[in-house]
């Protein structure tokens, strides 16, 4: 990739310390740009992965996939990660490359204005004085404010009630009566590791999932030995899995029913096997196309919720009370703990940050609940904004740091682009927008995430996902090689 000329430094500004923000650091600076500033609203870097805590917390996709690029790690000690590992690693990376020297911790972006040809920003509060840069590139990612249910009575509980984002550590599980709400994957995650420890754990299911089985396992001392010494086997590891993501899972999102069949029966008989209640079977079997919503990879979910201190409650939740949980055909579920493990705003990226792009228009009342972007990181309208993990971003089950990082490097050969026409901004046409937004609403229809008959997070307000309709590889190969036909420059 060309470098950009020593000459040309422009303030940017790059917003989160996340996998996104970390990755657009090192590769900002690899490509020669130095005048970077990156605002984070925690007290350290890690993003998702500094947010959630919770008990069973592990990436679902293998390890070393799961890597930057630049920083691979043989030292995995598990094929998918646990949360505290993870963490670990990019804190450690982002000492390593110097990503910390230029974060502001504690340091909320709450205001971002257009003033051509430069953006304002504003952080902590309105009233603050604002910085001015030449480009801003959104890290934010894209679960990153927890949905809280709208249940009556929820205030009024009298044990201890959390969202699964915000795990109190201060609180033992142990020997306690555990509500859990949600079925996702976090959920799944929860209930493996804890229910085992608990007095009874009472999962409330709207939703049935589609689990498969988790790939798990740990890595001896000998097999991390062999990846130091012969790095190729873990570049070899990461080849594999990414192929097979993309030649199973991906094409059967995409439309292969074959595909959907086979990963179908997958699922039954990972059901089967694991809960021989025919009854509670009945429960966990969902009603929908397999790969309709994210599949949950876990080997750890159905032992645990067929344990004899679990049940499966499906019936609908009339109120919280103070002893416990009251359910639509009157029974109370008496309760210590409370988790809340009803997921994410998958539709809010960068909000609620106000940006204000031309002629005052604001990000918000333009994606009006259904974001859409170029390519997943640019915007018509607003010059020099870019988005990592935007929009319409493959996402699915596939590694969102090889995601960030392509859309990194398509960032940076847009820059570069913008300084070698001497151009003071750049931004997406509205027609190269409308066009390639049209073409891709044409193409999920087509997915088993829109006919696959569920609810799933990935639907907006559009009733359209907001995921990349075809093969991962195709998004790479466009990312490589940015039309510039399709941008304004001034």
């Amino acid at each position: 990739m060309a470098s950009a000329q020593s000459a040309w430094q422009p303030r940017i500004a790059i917003i989160g310390a996340g996998i996104s923000g970390i990755a657009a650091v090192v590769k900002l600076r690899k490509a020669g740009f130095s005048q970077l500033t990156v605002f984070e609203k925690a007290d350290k870097v890690g993003g998702t992965w500094r947010e959630n805590t919770y008990p069973g917390l592990a990436c679902d996709i293998p390890s070393h996939w799961y890597s930057f690029s630049f920083e691979p790690n043989p030292d995995w000690h598990h094929r998918c990660a646990h949360g505290p590992e993870i963490q670990a690693y990019l804190e450690r990376t982002a000492q390593k490359y110097g990503v910390t020297d230029i974060v502001r911790f504690n340091s909320a972006v709450t205001r971002l204005v257009y003033q051509a040809p430069h953006w304002l920003l504003y952080c902590n509060g309105q009233n603050s004085e604002p910085e001015q840069f030449d480009i801003v590139i959104s890290a934010t990612g894209i679960l990153h404010r927890t949905i809280m249910p709208a249940i009556p009575g929820l205030d009024d509980f009298a044990g201890a009630s959390f969202h699964s984002a915000h795990w109190d550590h201060s609180v033992d599980y142990h020997g306690k009566r555990i509500g859990v709400i949600g079925t996702g994957s976090t959920s799944c995650q929860i209930v493996g590791a804890v229910t085992k420890d608990a007095q009874h754990l009472t999962l409330f299911q709207r939703t049935a999932q589609w689990v498969m089985p988790s790939p798990q396992k740990a890595y001896s001392n000998f097999t991390r030995w062999l990846r130091k010494v012969w790095p190729f086997r873990s570049v070899l590891s990461k080849v594999v899995w990414r192929a097979y993501a993309e030649n199973t899972l991906g094409r059967a999102n995409a439309g292969n029913k074959a595909l959907v069949k086979l990963i179908d029966v997958i699922a039954r008989w990972h059901l089967k096997k694991y809960v021989p209640d025919p009854v509670l079977r009945a429960k966990l079997t969902p009603d929908y196309v397999v790969g309709c919503k994210r599949l949950i990879y876990s080997s750890d979910f159905y032992p645990a919720i067929s344990r004899e201190n679990a049940s499966v409650v499906t019936e609908g939740i009339e109120r919280i009370e103070a002893e416990g949980v009251r359910t639509n055909d009157g029974v109370l579920h008496p309760l210590d703990i409370l988790v809340l493990a009803t997921g994410f705003d998958a539709s809010s990226f960068i909000l609620p940050t106000q940006v204000i792009g031309e002629n005052g228009q604001e990000l918000s009342e333009v994606w009006d609940g259904s974001p859409r972007a170029h390519r997943a990181v640019a915007m018509p309208g607003f010059p020099n904004f870019w988005m990592v993990e935007g929009p319409t971003g493959p996402i699915g089950n596939f590694s969102l740091i090889a995601i960030s990082e392509s859309q990194v490097d398509y960032i940076i050969r847009c820059l570069n682009e913008m300084h070698a026409r001497k151009s003071a901004w750049m931004a997406p046409t509205q027609e190269a927008f409308k066009n390639y937004n049209e073409a891709m609403n044409a193409a999920v229809v087509n997915t088993s995430w829109y006919h696959g008959g569920c609810n799933s997070w990935y639907l907006d307000k559009s009733g359209l996902p907001n995921l990349y309709p075809w093969l991962s590889s195709r998004y790479f190969k466009e990312m490589k090689t940015p039309d510039f036909s399709e941008f304004r420059f001034s």
